[in-house]
């Protein structure tokens, strides 16, 4: 396939960004997203241009850093599906491709289609973890756990923390990803001593940060590569109200 790319170019935090058109060609539709980018930049190099920045580093769909909004959408209009493990065989011949960084005042762009995350590591730095003193580890069947706390964790736990909910909500909101790390954590029997306190730390640094408010709008769910369930943020929202009384 033949591709004209429009890709967001910002060599700096400090620097005005542009949308800059590239063509590529002879693109396989058995390349993934980033392997097409990776022969573009091969070409950008080649001419003594600097390549495209963008993030990456497992290319299997679990570690959440290729985070970027294709078309309009982020991670791209394949339901369930992070941008390393999108292939080109779901893009025509002739195609327009639009690539732009994440959008949101907490995720500055550092260059072309790179944002720093960080705040999301402050949020879990604030109380997405448990400190209970329990001793050496149990071992797995010692502490009973009914079957649907531990399928609420699990489901919450598979956040990879890319960020894609907090690109497509309008209001820039992290509660998505705040409310699935809150609920892996309190669903659990080691976590639930602190499932109070924890909810009102972590969601008063979300506030910190600058991210948004939810309004269910439900954008957050339709893009997250996990399929996390809005589920979450109601779970947040009783904790945080049970924990501010």
């Amino acid at each position: 396939m033949n591709l004209t790319l429009k890709i967001w170019r910002q060599h700096s935090p400090d620097e005005r960004g542009e949308m800059v058109k590239y063509h590529v060609k002879d693109v396989s539709p058995d390349m993934s997203f980033l392997e097409m980018l990776d022969v573009l930049n091969e070409g950008l190099i080649l001419a003594g241009d600097d390549p495209v920045a963008f993030d990456h580093d497992c290319r299997e769909g679990i570690c959440g850093m290729c985070g970027m909004v294709i078309n309009g959408v982020a991670h791209g209009e394949q339901k369930a599906t992070t941008t390393c493990q999108l292939h080109m065989r779901h893009f025509k011949d002739g195609d327009v491709v639009t690539i732009e960084p994440w959008r949101a005042a907490p995720f500055p762009v550092i260059k072309d289609l790179v944002v720093d995350r960080s705040a999301f590591d402050r949020i879990i730095q604030a109380g997405g973890f448990v400190s209970v003193p329990a001793g050496a580890a149990p071992d797995a069947h010692a502490v009973p756990v009914p079957k649907d706390d531990a399928d609420d964790a699990f489901d919450a736990a598979t956040c990879i923390g890319c960020g894609a909910c907090v690109a497509a909500c309008p209001n820039g909101s992290a509660s998505l990803f705040t409310g699935a790390k809150i609920t892996h954590l309190g669903s659990l029997p080691q976590g639930r001593p602190e499932r109070a306190s924890r909810a009102k730390a972590m969601v008063e640094q979300m506030d910190l940060e600058g991210f948004g408010g939810c309004t269910n709008t439900g954008e957050c769910t339709a893009v997250c590569p996990k399929g996390i369930s809005l589920d979450v943020i109601a779970r947040m929202n009783a904790d945080f109200l049970k924990a501010s009384r």
